[in-house]
């Protein structure tokens, strides 16, 4: 959703219907995860997806008439097993998608949740999938402020608050409630869906592999900052357009930066001065991933050096050294791929290992 927010906002600005289709359910092998997303708007211009390309004709048709007024609808799309060339996923998973119409009248709220995706400024929308209320209805919930209703009073306050609590930790998926918002009731069904800020990359050391991992980070939708103590190598023009580029001794920048446990930090400076004051900070706070770039003999006098700052067993073994996964890397962009691969494995519980090698599904079942 966030990819296509762009296309959606100049749509909704002005004035035209679209219909939007969002993932709002998986089980099983599913190809993607709640909140993908796909809309058609004006001329049949597609954009998005739900699928990777299995149900989205279907979906196409779909959207198509709630956006010439039709009702909004709750779809799900699976393999079948009697019909091989029925509508559904080859994969063997099972998404259920919202299917509705967006326009000022019906949504409110959506041009300021695309104003605020675009600002960077956090919030989560809610929106009614199943149940006694009305199907579709919406409600944009910041940290401070709301805009829209789901139809009662009730079940627009529990919503706010659980939407607050689920943009904290940037969680997407279904929560169920009673017509006016009773905890113990599970009769209507809500789509919270957050879009929380892009975690940061932290990218210590602007090295000719700098480069290469802040652009990487770019691509997977980090908002990535370069940062050494050497001016003459800190300079925006060696770094992609959009990465940010800080010229100050490394621990002395974490120590002001704000961390939280989507936050990835990759040590490429390789240089004991820098390493330990930087690594001593950063393993004794919050981040999803700490990457040390180095050889093994490297790796083995860093930690010595570490335990002698007083580092505990327990927080040295947050540390991912040396950095990356073993793709037998060699240049620049290789070992970025490496250290991309290690991050996303990391993220989503992943071997590491050819899919060729492991059994089960591809993409193991996640609870929404």
């Amino acid at each position: 959703m966030r990819d296509v927010l762009p296309v959606l906002g100049r749509w909704y600005a002005a004035g035209v219907p679209f219909g939007l289709a969002t993932v709002v359910q998986v089980s099983r092998s599913a190809p993607r995860d709640p909140g993908a997303a796909m809309a058609v708007g004006p001329d049949e211009e597609v954009v998005g997806s739900v699928s990777g390309g299995c149900v989205e004709g279907a979906v196409f048709e779909l959207a198509q008439e709630v956006a010439a007024g039709g009702e909004a609808r709750l779809e799900t799309f699976g393999y079948s097993d009697e019909d091989a060339f029925a509508v559904g996923l080859t994969c063997g998973g099972e998404i259920t998608l919202l299917v509705r119409a967006v326009t000022p009248e019906r949504d409110p709220g959506f041009g300021a949740v695309a104003d605020s995706v675009a600002a960077g400024e956090p919030v989560t929308v809610a929106t009614v999938t199943d149940g006694p209320a009305p199907r579709g209805a919406a409600l944009a919930v910041w940290p401070d402020r709301t805009l829209g209703t789901l139809g009662a009073s009730g079940l627009d306050a529990a919503v706010t608050a659980d939407a607050r609590g689920e943009l904290a930790l940037g969680a997407t998926g279904l929560r169920h409630y009673g017509p006016e918002g009773q905890r113990r009731e599970d009769s209507v069904s809500v789509f919270l869906q957050s879009f929380a800020p892009p975690p940061r990359m932290l990218v210590f050391g602007a090295i000719d592999y700098a480069a290469a991992v802040a652009r990487i980070g770019d691509f997977l939708g980090y908002r990535v900052t370069v940062c050494d103590a050497r001016p003459v190598f800190a300079t925006p023009r060696r770094f992609p357009e959009g990465v940010e580029v800080v010229a100050e001794w490394p621990h002395r920048y974490l120590r002001d930066t704000t961390t939280d446990e989507r936050t990835v930090i990759c040590v490429l400076t390789h240089d004991p001065k820098f390493d330990v004051p930087l690594l001593t900070e950063a393993l004794r706070r919050p981040a999803a991933y700490i990457g040390a770039m180095g050889s093994r003999r490297t790796h083995a006098d860093r930690a010595e050096r570490l335990a002698e700052a007083g580092l505990t067993e327990r927080e040295l073994s947050r540390l991912r050294s040396p950095v990356g996964l073993d793709l037998g890397a060699r240049t620049p962009e290789e070992v970025a791929v490496s250290v991309a691969a290690e991050i996303v494995a990391l993220r989503w519980g992943g071997t590491g290992a050819p899919l060729t090698a492991t059994e089960g599904a591809v993409h193991p079942y996640r609870s929404s």
